[in-house]
């Protein structure tokens, strides 16, 4: 009789998962050379953000972000600074982002970083550790450490990523009952199991995201005025202009009668900008329509976002029934940077 394959202890199985693996990274790594705190970070649309962080020094927590071009990270990942700084106070290229850094009540003396990189040889993201003061070389001296652990954290990413797409095809391939069928677009239930099914996963490797949410203008007078046939022209005239708008693979769903919904795999500049010209192209149709936007962030969720862009259309709503066209409305940001989306606009 063939003999049964020995079964390892559940505590001694490797991590599978992307966001597993970060956290073990990073919890070993605030053990084995302890500085102010050790972080994780994704790198997408401009921005650095904290995916998983072990922090006793600053208060850093998954979320926070940061403006690439003003990140310790960016000279490092271009080679121009070293992977491990001692004293950041003696290499000129981290002058610009440690004074950032200092800005932002957050001193930087030490610094260590070290690139993930994605399956297509693009930056995914970075390990990095900082100090608020200077460290003596000898205890930053772990570059094979640094180059073990990257490299580790990119088989998992490229490994979990490989799983998320395959899972994502079989639910595509059952998802007819989760299509309108007067749009072909997904319906509200598809709508929500993508939510459900995509949190995550946009939370575990803190892809780039943002909510629009869009209500048409004229509907219930085109049902009063035409009927409910010309009511379903209109509708399908949206679904339509809508589809060919956005980008393959983005959800686009009809929510309600008047009502759609997209999540857009961009950050929140772009999906501004993206915004004004879905509404620009809907006028373009003959479908005026309300629009609102608002960041997915790993520290909120895709709930919150929901709530922040169904906000910002009813807003927008209001503001363009009181005197026609009126901006789209961005929440959900600061307002330094909801000013620089608008003026970018």
């Amino acid at each position: 009789m063939r003999a049964s394959t020995p079964q390892v202890a559940p505590e001694l199985a490797p991590p599978r998962a992307f966001d597993q693996a970060c956290r073990m990274v990073v919890d070993y790594l605030a053990a084995a050379a302890p500085m102010g705190a050790w972080a994780v970070t994704r790198v997408a649309a401009e921005r650095q953000t904290v995916l998983v962080a072990a922090d006793h020094a600053y208060g850093i927590r998954p979320g926070a972000d940061i403006a690439w071009s003003r990140s310790l990270c960016r000279t490092m990942v271009g080679g121009t600074t070293p992977r491990i700084v001692p004293d950041t106070a003696v290499v000129a290229g981290l002058t610009a982002a440690v004074e950032a850094q200092g800005e932002a009540s957050m001193p930087v003396g030490a610094y260590v970083g070290t690139p993930i990189v994605a399956p297509d040889g693009e930056l995914f993201g970075t390990v990095v550790g900082i100090d608020p003061h200077p460290l003596p070389a000898a205890e930053l001296a772990r570059e094979p450490l640094l180059d073990l652990l990257s490299s580790l954290l990119s088989s998992v990413l490229a490994a979990d990523g490989a799983a998320v797409e395959a899972a994502r095809e079989l639910e595509r391939a059952v998802s007819d009952a989760e299509t309108d069928p007067l749009t072909g677009l997904l319906n509200r239930r598809g709508w929500e199991r993508w939510l459900e099914r995509e949190e995550e996963r946009f939370r575990r490797f803190g892809d780039p995201a943002s909510v629009i949410m869009m209500d048409l203008d004229g509907l219930k007078t085109v049902n009063d005025v035409e009927g409910h046939d010309a009511g379903d022209r209109f509708i399908c005239r949206t679904a339509h202009t809508l589809a060919h708008a956005v980008r393959t693979g983005d959800p686009l769903a009809r929510l309600g009668g008047d009502e759609f919904g997209l999540v857009a795999s961009v950050g929140i500049e772009d999906a501004a900008r993206l915004a004004d010209r879905l509404q620009a192209v809907l006028l373009d149709a003959e479908a005026p329509c309300s629009v609102g936007v608002a960041p997915f962030r790993v520290d909120a969720g895709f709930a919150t976002a929901i709530a922040e862009a169904d906000a910002a259309m009813y807003e927008n709503k209001r503001a363009r029934r009181a005197g026609g066209l009126a901006p789209v409305v961005v929440r959900g940001v600061p307002e330094a940077l909801s000013e620089a989306t608008r003026t970018a606009s």
